[in-house]
């Protein structure tokens, strides 16, 4: 038998990436909720996607959500900027990408879901919490609850 004429992925990224996405809450009779949604491969996460040539990280977050929820009334909340780091294979490629996901409060309840989703879901923390698939999500959704509950204490 001939030997594998096939490479190993590399140990260390080949290529990187660079996302942008946002945290998106409402409040409903005095609950927040968070937009969560559900992508074709069936995880759920959050609004999220590539920045492009000569964007910024806000620029990309503001433009991937409206893209893909429809929501074009978000105010940023300063001060969440938090970014999670993963790698993943493509092909033969150890890829590396950081995602700088940003904190946003809107009013609009109706969401157009793009092409790339399947759905949607607005959730209290709790349910939010237990619903998303990936860790590196669940922490970032952990830091904008602590945020904005320590925000409220500094309010009061």
């Amino acid at each position: 038998m001939p030997a594998s004429h096939e490479s190993p992925v590399p140990l260390v990224p080949t290529a990187y990436e660079y996302s942008a996405g946002y945290i998106i809450f409402r409040v409903e009779s005095g609950e927040r909720l968070y937009l969560v949604l559900h992508y074709p491969g069936g995880h759920f996460d959050f609004a999220k996607g590539h920045l492009e040539e000569g964007e910024s990280n806000q620029q990309a977050a503001v433009r991937e959500l409206t893209e893909e929820t429809g929501i074009e009334n978000v105010s940023t909340m300063d001060g969440f900027e938090q970014p999670i780091v993963y790698s993943f294979r493509r092909k033969d490629s150890l890829i590396e990408k950081k995602v700088t996901f940003f904190l946003g409060e809107t009013e609009e309840q109706e969401i157009k879901i793009s092409h790339e989703h399947q759905g949607f879901l607005w959730l209290p923390y709790a349910q939010a919490l237990t619903k998303i698939t990936f860790e590196n999500a669940r922490s970032v959704l952990r830091a904008a609850e602590k945020f904005i509950i320590d925000q409220h204490k500094h309010e009061n």
